[in-house]
């Protein structure tokens, strides 16, 4: 794995938050909800991805869409709080976009995996630390194979890692709030009273400015 210059200077305005958990855990079901709720609070930082697009699935909005020789140059030169790679594929959270979120007064949402978490926090930008976790590896499974866009190799590539990820999201220190998934209503109820009180302060700045 090649990992950017972790060494990031904490931008002026709200706090960032910082996702993670596996795929299939229903994190972006969670974050889209959180958006199109409080779309004045929040901005979301855009990742960069070596991966071709899904259906349905935006450049610019779901994520920056680049070849690994322009993703690998923006390392090199760094541009990214930090960059991961997974089953093949460059992901990683470029410093401007981050920036360019905290700038206008919006909570900026990093939406990375493990290896991201473990790369932001050797970085100076205080985030808060959220884990989204399945209710079990069953459960998962089935909500990845339903999805019906992994081939088999890849779904068990991902299956492992979720092992990995749910094992890691367990240890003292590493996330503030851990939310398990069971029931996306109880889900996003408990996510939205986590982040109640940044959401309020974001919201009398905004309406003061």
């Amino acid at each position: 794995m090649r990992e950017c210059a972790t060494k990031a200077m904490a931008g002026p305005g709200p706090r960032p938050v910082v996702f993670s958990g596996p795929s299939g855990a229903g994190k972006s079901t969670l974050l889209k909800k959180l958006m199109k709720e409080y779309e004045s609070v929040f901005g979301f930082s855009v990742s960069h991805t070596t991966r071709n697009p899904r259906p349905g699935e935006e450049n610019g909005k779901d994520y920056h869409f680049v070849t690994k020789e322009s993703m690998q140059a923006g390392i090199d030169r760094g541009d990214f709080i930090e960059s991961a790679v997974f089953s093949g594929n460059m992901y990683g959270t470029s410093k401007a976009a981050v920036q360019a979120v905290q700038a206008a007064n919006l909570i900026c949402i990093l939406d990375i995996d493990m290896q991201g978490v473990r790369n932001i926090k050797k970085t100076d930008l205080n985030p808060l630390y959220i884990s989204i976790q399945p209710p079990s590896m069953a459960v998962l499974e089935k909500r990845l194979r339903d999805r019906k866009t992994e081939s088999e190799e890849s779904l068990q590539k991902r299956l492992h890692a979720a092992k990995v990820d749910m094992e890691y999201s367990k240890e003292p220190g590493v996330f503030d709030v851990l939310i398990i998934n069971d029931n996306l209503d109880d889900a996003y109820e408990h996510l939205k009273q986590t982040l109640l009180e940044e959401i309020n302060n974001v919201k009398k700045i905004n309406t003061s400015s």
